[in-house]
């Protein structure tokens, strides 16, 4: 599923020293979101009901895409898949796990907890290796410092779309910044504003 932009037409359009076609518009935009989501590891756009395959073996589960969104028509289901017979055992929040921010934690060893989980014979308070998790995720609306970053791509794409260092007119010259060389040349004031955003790398495969 294709993810949308993080940022507008119409505010591209807007954007100081912009000249270009609401085709041309899209398409810079498009390139600039793809640039930062790869960057920060992120689909930063509402996901409702994806299903990953997580590895667990430890006492918590990171879920790869932040933030959770949990509600009444946005559920959080768990599955731990057992290995060796296939059998799979629900994961039920307040019993088996607690979620703090997007991981999801089981007990402490001691003192005793009820958030140890199934099965018998394993360590306890321990995921199994192999989590299904179905979650919703992504910003219900894209934060304003991601905008701006988007739409910043998205001109410099616009303004230098062949990636020049220079060029000339005439008697007129230009020398671009290493800042404005296409899509995905991000500042480092950028990239202090995506640290927010990035997750650590980690085993998660889709569904």
């Amino acid at each position: 599923m294709a993810l949308p932009p993080l940022a507008e037409v119409e505010d591209l359009l807007a954007y100081p020293g912009v000249t270009a076609t609401p085709e041309q518009a899209a398409l810079a935009l498009r390139l600039a979101s793809g640039a930062i989501r790869n960057r920060v590891k992120q689909k930063i756009s509402f996901v409702a009901g994806e299903t990953v395959i997580l590895t667990g073996g430890e006492r918590v589960l990171k879920l790869p895409q932040r933030p959770l969104v949990q509600d009444a028509d946005n559920l959080l289901t768990v599955v731990e898949i057992l290995d060796g017979n296939g059998f799979e055992m629900p994961a039920v929040e307040g019993r088996d796990f607690v979620v703090v921010g997007s991981e999801l934690h089981r007990g402490e060893n001691w003192p005793t907890s009820r958030l140890m989980g199934w099965p018998r014979g394993r360590p306890l308070g321990i995921w199994a290796d192999r989590v299904r998790v179905r979650y919703s995720h992504g910003e219900l609306e894209i934060p304003d410092d991601l905008v701006g970053i988007c739409l910043d791509l998205a001109a410099a794409t616009l303004a230098n779309p062949r990636r020049l260092r220079s060029e000339s007119a005439g008697a007129t010259s230009v020398t671009y910044t290493v800042e404005t060389f296409g899509t995905g040349s991000l500042t480092a004031d950028h990239e202090k504003l995506l640290r927010a955003y990035k997750r650590s790398t980690m085993s998660v495969a889709p569904s």
